[in-house]
């Protein structure tokens, strides 16, 4: 049904879709929901026209609706022209263009190979001006996506595997350790919750269309809820994460600057903050999307106003980060200083530091933290969107690296516990 630029345009937008929702004007201003109701009214207006209009007498060919355009009945041996659809969202560019097929000696449409019908839409079709630029933008699309689908699926498999280890060894389980298992399972949140999305997003709108029942169904009520759904679940996933960062940070500082303090009262109030806060800015988020631009599957903002419900307390959580960080990279400092052995030893010490807390606490965010998706264009905005898909898709894992495996008293007790189940069986240990 669809020619190739539409089809072009179609899977470049579900791309720009899935990556960022702030992308939408490399296929045009209109959305994919509007040019298929607008489909809808012409193919309604096509069936009124074929049932209202009088058949010719003698032998014609069958006036019908092939799902690009309307036809009439068409006289034997005669190529047969309409307007080019007005559906299609560069109609403006095509308007005096015709679509053609041709009527058989027969009485029956002329087919292409003998199955498919045959139809000329040469002059219905998009002006490929930026055909080169529009491709590589769709390839690097789809690089994006596999990138980015590599990270949260590895940070998925190390974070559940992180989990099992601190679920399973006892001697593991403290109030730090519970806050890094939080942080562990909102990381793995966020990354299935995009997962389920990127999967949702592409069998709602990624298939081909060429039956009515398809388009039909494609703008059901019904074909945008779990989608939607999928997409609320993972805005509060991200915030959750966000929070959890927050979390530890702030135990952290409590610990090393604070006075003394009860652990498990203040576990209670942690879990608050990490799961609870998210839902008080996506509720509102939810609400306005509902209300005012219930399209798709929330993911296009045309009014920006409204991601700044979502935006805002993210941007506030990674800034009461980075004044915590630059406050505990004091403290590090000082006790560094007080007790350094050597000046390479002390940087070095200082470095590691640094480095194990940027994760830790989420300071990369703090990077494009002022360079907004309405602000950045051209080639800085790819370089965002490369950056911030990459350190997010992959941040996971690193976590689960840093915090679980590389841990040396995580270490420990799974040595420990292979001692014990080599002693356990020896037989299968003494026949290796």
């Amino acid at each position: 049904m669809r020619d190739a630029s539409f089809s072009q345009c179609t899977s470049t937008r579900i791309l720009l879709l899935l990556i960022s929702p702030v992308f939408m004007e490399s296929c045009g201003a209109k959305i994919l929901e509007k040019t298929l109701e607008q489909w809808m009214r012409y193919k309604e207006e096509c069936l009124k026209k074929m049932a209202n209009d009088p058949y010719p007498s003698g032998l014609f060919c069958n006036r019908t609706f092939d799902m690009y355009a309307c036809w009439p009945d068409g006289s034997p041996g005669a190529i047969v022209n309409v307007s080019c659809p007005f559906y299609l969202p560069w109609y403006e560019k095509v308007q005096h263009g015709q679509v053609s097929r041709r009527c058989g000696l027969d009485g029956h449409w002329v087919l292409l190979n003998g199955t498919e019908l045959w139809r000329d839409h040469s002059q219905c079709r998009e002006e490929m001006e930026t055909s080169t630029e529009e491709e590589g933008v769709h390839q690097l699309m789809v690089s994006l996506k596999v990138l980015y689908t590599v990270g949260y699926t590895l940070s998925l498999l190390a974070l559940v595997f992180a989990l099992l280890i601190f679920t399973v060894f006892r001697k593991l389980r403290c109030t730090r350790n519970y806050i890094h298992a939080n942080l562990f399972a909102s990381f793995g949140l966020r990354a299935l919750s995009v997962i389920v999305k990127d999967a949702l997003l592409e069998k709602m709108w990624g298939k081909e269309l060429f039956e009515v029942s398809d388009w039909e169904a494609l703008l059901s009520h019904e074909a945008a809820i779990g989608c939607r759904v999928a997409q609320v679940v993972m805005q509060y996933c991200i915030l959750a994460n966000h929070y959890w960062f927050l979390v530890e940070a702030v135990y952290l500082y409590k610990l090393l600057i604070g006075a003394v303090f009860s652990e498990k009262n203040y576990y209670t109030r942690y879990l608050y903050l990490g799961w609870g806060t998210p839902v008080a800015f996506v509720v509102p988020w939810m609400t306005v999307k509902y209300l005012k631009e219930n399209a798709e599957c929330w993911g296009v903002n045309e009014n920006m106003a409204y991601w700044w419900i979502i935006r805002i307390p993210i941007l506030l959580a990674s800034l009461i980060n980075l004044m915590i960080f630059m406050q505990i990279l004091k403290v590090i400092l000082a006790k560094l200083r007080a007790s350094q052995k050597g000046y390479a030893d002390y940087k070095l010490r200082l470095a590691k530091a640094t480095l194990t807390l940027i994760p830790l606490f989420g300071i990369h965010e703090v990077v494009f933290i002022f360079a907004t998706d309405e602000q950045t264009t051209g080639i800085l905005r790819y370089i965002k969107v490369f950056f911030t898909l990459f350190l997010n898709s992959f941040q996971g894992f690193l976590v689960a690296v840093l915090y679980c495996f590389a841990n040396k008293e995580v270490k420990f007790e799974m040595k420990k516990k292979w001692q014990l189940w080599k002693l356990d069986h020896p037989s299968l240990c003494c026949s290796q």
